[in-house]
Protein backbone atom coordinates (compact mmCIF):
# COMPACT_ATOMS: atom_id res chain seq x y z
CA UNK A 1 0.00 0.00 0.00
CA UNK A 2 1.31 3.68 -1.09
CA UNK A 3 1.77 6.71 1.50
CA UNK A 4 0.94 9.89 0.65
CA UNK A 5 3.38 12.15 1.53
CA UNK A 6 3.63 16.19 2.07
CA UNK A 7 4.97 17.30 -0.93
CA UNK A 8 7.07 20.33 0.97
CA UNK A 9 8.23 17.56 2.88
CA UNK A 10 8.46 14.27 1.34
CA UNK A 11 9.59 12.34 4.20
CA UNK A 12 6.98 13.44 6.31
CA UNK A 13 3.45 11.84 5.39
CA UNK A 14 0.08 13.81 5.05
CA UNK A 15 -2.30 13.87 7.48
CA UNK A 16 -5.88 13.41 6.79
CA UNK A 17 -6.98 16.94 7.20
CA UNK A 18 -4.41 17.71 4.38
CA UNK A 19 -5.41 15.12 2.12
CA UNK A 20 -9.10 15.65 2.34
CA UNK A 21 -8.84 19.55 2.31
CA UNK A 22 -6.07 19.77 -0.14
CA UNK A 23 -4.20 21.87 2.08
CA UNK A 24 -0.73 21.71 1.11
CA UNK A 25 -1.56 22.03 -3.09
CA UNK A 26 -3.60 25.18 -1.42
CA UNK A 27 -0.80 26.29 0.19
CA UNK A 28 -1.83 26.41 3.14
CA UNK A 29 -2.00 24.21 6.55
CA UNK A 30 -4.10 23.39 9.33
CA UNK A 31 -3.46 25.77 12.06
CA UNK A 32 -3.58 28.74 9.21
CA UNK A 33 -7.32 27.60 8.20
CA UNK A 34 -8.09 27.00 11.92
CA UNK A 35 -7.24 30.56 12.50
CA UNK A 36 -8.51 31.61 9.66
CA UNK A 37 -11.78 29.72 10.81
CA UNK A 38 -12.18 31.74 14.28
CA UNK A 39 -11.29 35.24 12.32
CA UNK A 40 -13.69 34.67 10.35
CA UNK A 41 -16.37 33.63 13.34
CA UNK A 42 -15.66 36.41 15.17
CA UNK A 43 -16.43 39.22 11.96
CA UNK A 44 -19.78 37.53 11.66
CA UNK A 45 -20.97 36.63 14.83
CA UNK A 46 -23.27 39.49 15.52
CA UNK A 47 -25.71 37.53 12.87
CA UNK A 48 -26.57 35.71 16.01
CA UNK A 49 -27.91 38.73 17.72
CA UNK A 50 -29.14 40.73 15.29
CA UNK A 51 -31.28 37.91 13.38
CA UNK A 52 -33.54 37.22 16.74
CA UNK A 53 -33.82 40.97 17.17
CA UNK A 54 -35.22 41.77 13.57
CA UNK A 55 -37.40 37.90 13.53
CA UNK A 56 -39.07 38.83 16.91
CA UNK A 57 -40.80 41.70 15.91
CA UNK A 58 -42.52 38.65 13.30
CA UNK A 59 -43.67 37.38 16.86
CA UNK A 60 -41.06 34.69 17.02
CA UNK A 61 -39.45 33.64 19.95
CA UNK A 62 -35.42 35.11 20.24
CA UNK A 63 -34.08 31.80 22.12
CA UNK A 64 -35.58 29.87 19.45
CA UNK A 65 -34.13 31.96 16.58
CA UNK A 66 -31.11 32.50 18.37
CA UNK A 67 -30.80 28.38 18.19
CA UNK A 68 -31.99 28.23 14.69
CA UNK A 69 -29.66 30.99 13.40
CA UNK A 70 -26.73 29.20 15.42
CA UNK A 71 -27.58 25.73 13.77
CA UNK A 72 -28.79 27.02 10.46
CA UNK A 73 -25.42 28.62 10.27
CA UNK A 74 -23.18 25.71 11.05
CA UNK A 75 -24.81 23.36 8.86
CA UNK A 76 -24.53 25.65 5.67
CA UNK A 77 -21.15 26.70 6.63
CA UNK A 78 -20.39 23.03 6.92
CA UNK A 79 -22.05 21.70 3.75
CA UNK A 80 -19.86 24.61 2.42
CA UNK A 81 -16.52 23.30 3.92
CA UNK A 82 -16.90 19.52 3.11
CA UNK A 83 -19.04 19.43 -0.36
CA UNK A 84 -17.40 22.39 -1.92
CA UNK A 85 -13.79 22.99 -0.04
CA UNK A 86 -14.49 26.77 -0.14
CA UNK A 87 -13.21 28.99 3.09
CA UNK A 88 -17.00 30.47 2.67
CA UNK A 89 -19.26 31.08 5.77
CA UNK A 90 -23.08 31.19 5.45
CA UNK A 91 -25.59 32.23 8.06
CA UNK A 92 -29.22 34.10 7.22
CA UNK A 93 -28.52 36.95 5.05
CA UNK A 94 -28.93 40.69 6.47
CA UNK A 95 -31.23 42.17 4.28
CA UNK A 96 -33.69 39.06 3.40
CA UNK A 97 -34.26 38.52 7.51
CA UNK A 98 -35.63 42.22 6.75
CA UNK A 99 -37.78 41.92 4.19
CA UNK A 100 -38.98 38.56 5.93
CA UNK A 101 -39.89 40.85 8.68
CA UNK A 102 -41.14 43.79 7.57
CA UNK A 103 -42.36 43.18 4.23
CA UNK A 104 -44.07 40.00 4.57
CA UNK A 105 -44.98 39.19 7.55
CA UNK A 106 -46.04 42.73 8.94
CA UNK A 107 -46.45 44.45 5.38
CA UNK A 108 -48.47 41.16 3.72
CA UNK A 109 -49.80 39.98 7.09
CA UNK A 110 -48.58 36.63 6.29
CA UNK A 111 -47.83 34.39 9.36
CA UNK A 112 -44.50 33.43 10.26
CA UNK A 113 -45.27 30.16 9.20
CA UNK A 114 -46.67 31.12 5.82
CA UNK A 115 -43.19 33.29 5.27
CA UNK A 116 -40.89 30.67 6.38
CA UNK A 117 -42.85 27.96 3.57
CA UNK A 118 -41.93 30.72 1.13
CA UNK A 119 -38.22 30.45 2.31
CA UNK A 120 -38.17 26.66 1.77
CA UNK A 121 -39.86 26.54 -1.83
CA UNK A 122 -37.08 29.48 -2.80
CA UNK A 123 -34.19 27.22 -1.64
CA UNK A 124 -36.11 24.45 -3.61
CA UNK A 125 -36.29 26.90 -6.88
CA UNK A 126 -32.50 27.88 -6.19
CA UNK A 127 -31.52 24.41 -5.80
CA UNK A 128 -33.05 23.10 -9.55
CA UNK A 129 -31.72 26.77 -11.06
CA UNK A 130 -28.12 25.29 -9.79
CA UNK A 131 -28.64 22.01 -11.35
CA UNK A 132 -29.71 23.51 -14.55
CA UNK A 133 -28.62 25.38 -16.94
CA UNK A 134 -31.13 28.59 -16.01
CA UNK A 135 -29.34 29.66 -12.92
CA UNK A 136 -26.52 30.62 -15.63
CA UNK A 137 -28.78 31.66 -17.85
CA UNK A 138 -30.26 34.10 -15.36
CA UNK A 139 -26.63 35.55 -14.11
CA UNK A 140 -25.81 35.98 -17.75
CA UNK A 141 -29.02 37.72 -18.25
CA UNK A 142 -29.41 40.70 -15.68
CA UNK A 143 -28.03 43.74 -16.21
CA UNK A 144 -24.54 44.51 -14.45
CA UNK A 145 -26.95 48.04 -13.06
CA UNK A 146 -29.56 46.22 -11.73
CA UNK A 147 -27.16 43.88 -9.80
CA UNK A 148 -25.13 46.65 -8.67
CA UNK A 149 -28.25 48.25 -7.23
CA UNK A 150 -29.75 46.00 -6.04
CA UNK A 151 -26.94 45.26 -2.90
CA UNK A 152 -26.95 49.14 -2.70
CA UNK A 153 -30.87 49.04 -2.15
CA UNK A 154 -30.68 46.60 0.29
CA UNK A 155 -28.12 48.75 2.21
CA UNK A 156 -30.22 51.49 2.34
CA UNK A 157 -33.19 49.04 3.44
CA UNK A 158 -31.33 47.39 6.23
CA UNK A 159 -29.62 50.85 7.31
CA UNK A 160 -33.76 52.49 7.31
CA UNK A 161 -34.38 49.74 9.72
CA UNK A 162 -31.38 50.42 11.96
CA UNK A 163 -32.45 54.07 12.27
CA UNK A 164 -35.94 53.08 12.56
CA UNK A 165 -35.52 50.49 15.46
CA UNK A 166 -32.70 52.76 17.47
CA UNK A 167 -35.39 55.23 17.50
CA UNK A 168 -33.66 57.87 15.76
CA UNK A 169 -36.40 58.68 13.05
CA UNK A 170 -40.34 57.69 13.61
CA UNK A 171 -43.48 57.83 11.97
CA UNK A 172 -45.24 61.02 11.75
CA UNK A 173 -48.38 61.88 10.03
CA UNK A 174 -47.57 64.86 8.07
CA UNK A 175 -43.63 63.87 7.09
CA UNK A 176 -44.52 60.31 7.58
CA UNK A 177 -40.91 60.08 9.13
CA UNK A 178 -39.45 62.27 11.09
CA UNK A 179 -36.42 62.58 13.75
CA UNK A 180 -36.83 60.79 17.05
CA UNK A 181 -36.75 62.22 20.30
CA UNK A 182 -32.83 62.53 21.03
CA UNK A 183 -32.99 62.57 24.21
CA UNK A 184 -34.62 58.99 25.26
CA UNK A 185 -32.37 56.62 26.97
CA UNK A 186 -32.99 54.54 23.99
CA UNK A 187 -31.84 56.86 21.46
CA UNK A 188 -29.16 57.94 23.34
CA UNK A 189 -27.80 54.05 23.44
CA UNK A 190 -28.09 54.15 19.88
CA UNK A 191 -25.80 57.11 19.01
CA UNK A 192 -23.71 56.02 22.07
CA UNK A 193 -23.46 52.54 20.12
CA UNK A 194 -23.20 53.98 16.59
CA UNK A 195 -20.07 56.19 17.36
CA UNK A 196 -18.56 53.05 18.98
CA UNK A 197 -19.10 50.93 16.07
CA UNK A 198 -18.31 53.06 13.90
CA UNK A 199 -14.83 54.13 15.34
CA UNK A 200 -14.06 49.98 15.62
CA UNK A 201 -14.90 49.58 12.47
CA UNK A 202 -12.78 52.64 10.56
CA UNK A 203 -10.17 51.12 13.04
CA UNK A 204 -10.63 47.85 11.51
CA UNK A 205 -10.67 46.30 14.74
CA UNK A 206 -11.61 42.16 14.16
CA UNK A 207 -14.91 41.19 15.03
CA UNK A 208 -15.91 45.07 15.50
CA UNK A 209 -19.80 44.48 15.11
CA UNK A 210 -19.55 41.99 17.76
CA UNK A 211 -17.82 44.05 20.11
CA UNK A 212 -19.69 47.42 19.25
CA UNK A 213 -23.15 44.96 20.44
CA UNK A 214 -21.28 44.53 23.05
CA UNK A 215 -19.92 47.63 24.46
CA UNK A 216 -23.69 49.01 23.46
CA UNK A 217 -24.85 46.30 25.89
CA UNK A 218 -23.47 47.22 28.84
CA UNK A 219 -24.43 50.74 28.45
CA UNK A 220 -27.47 50.19 27.77
CA UNK A 221 -28.10 48.42 31.26
CA UNK A 222 -26.51 51.24 32.90
CA UNK A 223 -28.94 53.83 30.72
CA UNK A 224 -31.41 51.39 32.35
CA UNK A 225 -32.79 50.20 28.38
CA UNK A 226 -32.12 47.00 29.02
CA UNK A 227 -31.91 44.40 32.50
CA UNK A 228 -29.17 43.45 34.46
CA UNK A 229 -27.83 39.89 33.96
CA UNK A 230 -29.24 37.75 37.66
CA UNK A 231 -26.85 34.82 37.29
CA UNK A 232 -25.08 32.47 34.97
CA UNK A 233 -28.38 31.18 33.87
CA UNK A 234 -28.45 35.34 31.97
CA UNK A 235 -25.41 33.62 29.87
CA UNK A 236 -25.12 30.13 29.36
CA UNK A 237 -28.23 27.36 28.91
CA UNK A 238 -28.71 25.39 31.73
CA UNK A 239 -30.75 22.97 29.39
CA UNK A 240 -30.23 20.98 26.64
CA UNK A 241 -29.54 24.46 23.89
CA UNK A 242 -30.69 22.25 20.54
CA UNK A 243 -33.88 21.47 22.21
CA UNK A 244 -34.71 25.65 22.30
CA UNK A 245 -35.52 26.09 18.93
CA UNK A 246 -38.65 23.79 19.81
CA UNK A 247 -40.94 26.37 18.75
CA UNK A 248 -40.30 27.65 15.64
CA UNK A 249 -38.80 24.53 14.05
CA UNK A 250 -40.72 22.52 12.11
CA UNK A 251 -43.59 24.76 11.81
CA UNK A 252 -43.53 26.30 8.10
CA UNK A 253 -46.28 26.01 5.88
CA UNK A 254 -45.48 25.35 2.39
CA UNK A 255 -49.23 25.16 1.55
CA UNK A 256 -49.53 28.22 3.10
CA UNK A 257 -47.29 29.98 0.77
CA UNK A 258 -48.23 27.88 -2.39
CA UNK A 259 -51.65 29.53 -1.73
CA UNK A 260 -50.78 32.79 -1.49
CA UNK A 261 -50.21 34.92 -4.50
CA UNK A 262 -46.26 35.48 -3.87
CA UNK A 263 -44.53 36.06 -7.24
CA UNK A 264 -42.69 39.19 -5.49
CA UNK A 265 -41.92 37.33 -2.58
CA UNK A 266 -40.20 34.57 -4.48
CA UNK A 267 -38.35 36.63 -6.95
CA UNK A 268 -36.94 38.56 -3.62
CA UNK A 269 -35.82 35.34 -1.64
CA UNK A 270 -34.76 33.59 -4.70
CA UNK A 271 -33.05 36.00 -7.15
CA UNK A 272 -31.29 38.21 -4.26
CA UNK A 273 -30.00 35.65 -2.51
CA UNK A 274 -28.42 34.30 -6.16
CA UNK A 275 -27.33 37.33 -7.28
CA UNK A 276 -25.65 37.91 -3.60
CA UNK A 277 -24.00 34.69 -2.82
CA UNK A 278 -22.86 35.27 -6.66
CA UNK A 279 -20.94 37.91 -5.57
CA UNK A 280 -19.80 36.83 -2.39
CA UNK A 281 -18.63 34.00 -4.07
CA UNK A 282 -16.48 35.70 -6.47
CA UNK A 283 -15.28 37.98 -4.34
CA UNK A 284 -14.01 35.96 -1.74
CA UNK A 285 -12.80 33.45 -3.88
CA UNK A 286 -10.60 35.99 -5.64
CA UNK A 287 -9.12 37.48 -2.50
CA UNK A 288 -7.98 33.76 -1.48
CA UNK A 289 -7.10 33.32 -5.35
CA UNK A 290 -9.32 30.75 -6.11
CA UNK A 291 -10.44 31.88 -9.33
CA UNK A 292 -8.89 30.01 -12.62
CA UNK A 293 -7.13 31.82 -15.86
CA UNK A 294 -10.31 32.75 -16.89
CA UNK A 295 -11.40 34.40 -13.36
CA UNK A 296 -13.99 31.89 -13.04
CA UNK A 297 -15.02 29.88 -9.72
CA UNK A 298 -14.15 26.33 -10.00
CA UNK A 299 -16.86 23.70 -7.98
CA UNK A 300 -18.87 27.11 -8.39
CA UNK A 301 -21.88 24.41 -8.51
CA UNK A 302 -21.03 23.02 -5.24
CA UNK A 303 -20.37 26.39 -3.68
CA UNK A 304 -24.14 27.45 -5.00
CA UNK A 305 -25.62 23.61 -3.94
CA UNK A 306 -24.72 24.57 -0.59
CA UNK A 307 -26.32 27.03 -0.10
CA UNK A 308 -29.65 26.39 -1.36
CA UNK A 309 -29.05 23.07 1.15
CA UNK A 310 -28.89 25.55 3.55
CA UNK A 311 -32.04 27.90 2.53
CA UNK A 312 -34.00 24.80 2.71
CA UNK A 313 -32.66 23.44 6.02
CA UNK A 314 -32.53 26.91 7.68
CA UNK A 315 -36.61 27.29 6.79
CA UNK A 316 -37.41 24.16 8.60
CA UNK A 317 -35.52 25.04 11.74
CA UNK A 318 -36.95 28.27 12.02
CA UNK A 319 -35.10 30.94 10.26
CA UNK A 320 -35.11 32.57 7.04
CA UNK A 321 -33.06 32.63 3.87
CA UNK A 322 -29.04 31.57 4.53
CA UNK A 323 -26.47 32.85 2.20
CA UNK A 324 -22.74 33.17 1.93
CA UNK A 325 -21.05 35.86 4.05
CA UNK A 326 -18.53 38.75 2.77
CA UNK A 327 -17.14 38.79 6.37
CA UNK A 328 -15.57 35.46 4.66
CA UNK A 329 -13.21 38.01 3.49
CA UNK A 330 -11.27 38.52 6.86
CA UNK A 331 -10.75 34.49 7.14
CA UNK A 332 -9.47 34.65 3.57
CA UNK A 333 -7.09 37.55 4.72
CA UNK A 334 -6.05 35.37 7.57
CA UNK A 335 -4.85 32.94 5.26
CA UNK A 336 -7.71 30.69 4.67
CA UNK A 337 -7.49 29.05 1.27
CA UNK A 338 -9.61 25.49 2.13
CA UNK A 339 -12.95 24.34 3.54
CA UNK A 340 -10.99 23.36 7.38
CA UNK A 341 -11.71 27.76 7.50
CA UNK A 342 -15.46 27.25 7.00
CA UNK A 343 -15.45 23.72 9.13
CA UNK A 344 -13.76 25.84 12.05
CA UNK A 345 -16.63 28.42 11.87
CA UNK A 346 -19.42 26.00 11.60
CA UNK A 347 -17.90 24.18 14.68
CA UNK A 348 -18.18 27.58 16.63
CA UNK A 349 -21.51 28.25 15.26
CA UNK A 350 -22.46 25.33 16.90
CA UNK A 351 -20.53 25.83 19.99
CA UNK A 352 -22.26 29.16 20.46
CA UNK A 353 -25.78 27.60 20.54
CA UNK A 354 -25.10 26.97 24.74
CA UNK A 355 -24.82 30.95 24.81
CA UNK A 356 -28.11 31.83 23.25
CA UNK A 357 -29.65 33.06 26.85
CA UNK A 358 -27.42 36.18 26.12
CA UNK A 359 -29.84 37.66 23.14
CA UNK A 360 -32.40 38.31 26.08
CA UNK A 361 -29.90 40.92 27.51
CA UNK A 362 -29.32 42.77 24.08
CA UNK A 363 -31.97 45.12 23.05
CA UNK A 364 -33.16 46.39 19.84
CA UNK A 365 -31.14 49.51 20.15
CA UNK A 366 -27.59 47.81 20.82
CA UNK A 367 -28.40 45.79 17.16
CA UNK A 368 -29.67 48.79 15.56
CA UNK A 369 -26.38 50.48 15.05
CA UNK A 370 -24.61 47.20 13.55
CA UNK A 371 -27.87 47.10 10.71
CA UNK A 372 -26.79 51.36 9.82
CA UNK A 373 -23.00 50.57 9.53
CA UNK A 374 -23.75 47.46 7.41
CA UNK A 375 -26.19 49.27 5.07
CA UNK A 376 -22.85 51.87 4.87
CA UNK A 377 -20.82 48.87 3.55
CA UNK A 378 -23.41 47.98 0.91
CA UNK A 379 -23.53 51.26 -0.08
CA UNK A 380 -20.27 51.19 -2.32
CA UNK A 381 -21.26 49.88 -5.58
CA UNK A 382 -23.13 52.83 -5.99
CA UNK A 383 -20.17 54.00 -7.59
CA UNK A 384 -19.48 51.86 -10.06
CA UNK A 385 -22.81 52.79 -11.40
CA UNK A 386 -22.96 54.75 -14.75
CA UNK A 387 -24.79 57.59 -13.75
CA UNK A 388 -23.95 59.59 -16.54
CA UNK A 389 -26.36 57.34 -18.67
CA UNK A 390 -29.63 58.35 -18.00
CA UNK A 391 -31.04 54.99 -19.58
CA UNK A 392 -28.66 53.29 -16.70
CA UNK A 393 -29.04 55.90 -13.92
CA UNK A 394 -33.01 55.65 -13.94
CA UNK A 395 -33.27 52.49 -13.28
CA UNK A 396 -30.36 52.49 -10.75
CA UNK A 397 -32.60 54.87 -8.96
CA UNK A 398 -35.81 53.20 -8.89
CA UNK A 399 -33.83 50.07 -7.52
CA UNK A 400 -32.34 51.85 -4.44
CA UNK A 401 -34.77 54.28 -3.93
CA UNK A 402 -37.83 51.96 -3.90
CA UNK A 403 -36.69 49.53 -1.77
CA UNK A 404 -36.56 51.22 1.47
CA UNK A 405 -39.37 53.78 0.60
CA UNK A 406 -42.00 50.69 -0.13
CA UNK A 407 -39.86 49.10 3.04
CA UNK A 408 -39.71 46.12 0.49
CA UNK A 409 -36.87 44.27 -1.39
CA UNK A 410 -39.51 42.76 -3.49
CA UNK A 411 -40.89 45.84 -4.92
CA UNK A 412 -37.48 47.37 -5.41
CA UNK A 413 -36.76 44.86 -7.81
CA UNK A 414 -39.87 45.11 -9.31
CA UNK A 415 -39.29 48.64 -10.74
CA UNK A 416 -35.87 48.10 -11.33
CA UNK A 417 -36.54 45.32 -14.23
CA UNK A 418 -39.92 47.37 -14.90
CA UNK A 419 -37.69 50.68 -15.47
CA UNK A 420 -34.77 49.21 -17.46
CA UNK A 421 -36.80 47.25 -19.72
CA UNK A 422 -39.00 50.48 -20.40
CA UNK A 423 -36.22 53.03 -20.83
CA UNK A 424 -34.06 50.83 -23.09
CA UNK A 425 -37.77 50.01 -25.24
CA UNK A 426 -38.40 53.74 -25.32
CA UNK A 427 -34.80 55.22 -25.87
CA UNK A 428 -33.91 52.61 -29.32
CA UNK A 429 -31.44 50.87 -26.95
CA UNK A 430 -33.93 47.77 -27.06
CA UNK A 431 -30.43 45.42 -28.26
CA UNK A 432 -29.94 45.96 -24.23
CA UNK A 433 -33.05 44.25 -23.13
CA UNK A 434 -33.21 40.11 -23.57
CA UNK A 435 -34.95 37.15 -22.64
CA UNK A 436 -34.42 37.47 -18.86
CA UNK A 437 -35.13 40.93 -18.71
CA UNK A 438 -38.69 40.62 -20.79
CA UNK A 439 -39.55 37.78 -19.04
CA UNK A 440 -38.88 39.14 -15.23
CA UNK A 441 -40.63 42.34 -16.17
CA UNK A 442 -43.62 40.53 -17.52
CA UNK A 443 -44.27 38.80 -14.50
CA UNK A 444 -43.44 41.54 -12.53
CA UNK A 445 -46.15 43.35 -14.73
CA UNK A 446 -48.60 41.28 -14.29
CA UNK A 447 -47.81 40.52 -10.51
CA UNK A 448 -49.67 44.08 -10.35
CA UNK A 449 -51.71 43.69 -12.33
CA UNK A 450 -53.12 40.46 -10.16
CA UNK A 451 -52.91 43.56 -6.78
CA UNK A 452 -49.89 41.47 -5.70
CA UNK A 453 -47.93 43.74 -2.85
Amino acid sequence: MSTVTNKKNPNQPEGFLERFFHLNELGTNVRTEVLAGITTFVTMAYILFVNPNILKDAGMPVNATFAATAIAAAVGTLIMGLYANYPIALAPGMGLNAFFTYAVVLGMGLSWQTALGAVFISGVVFFLMTVTKVREWIIEGVPQVLRLSIGVGIGLFIAFIGLKNGGLIVADKATFVTLGDMKSAGVLVTVFGLIITAWLMAKKVKGGLLIGIVVTTAFSMIMGVSPWPTGISSFVSTSNPISAIAPVAFQLDIMGAIKYGFISILFAFTFVDLFDNIGTLLGVSRKAGLLDKSGNLPRAGKALMADSVGTMFGAVVGTPTVTSYIESASGVAEGGKSGLTAVTVAVLFAISLVFAPLVGLIPGQATAPVLILVGVLMMSEVTQIKFDDFTEAFPAFMTIVMMPLTFSIAQGLAFGFMSYTIIKLVTGKFKDNNAVTYVLTGLFIIHFILGGG
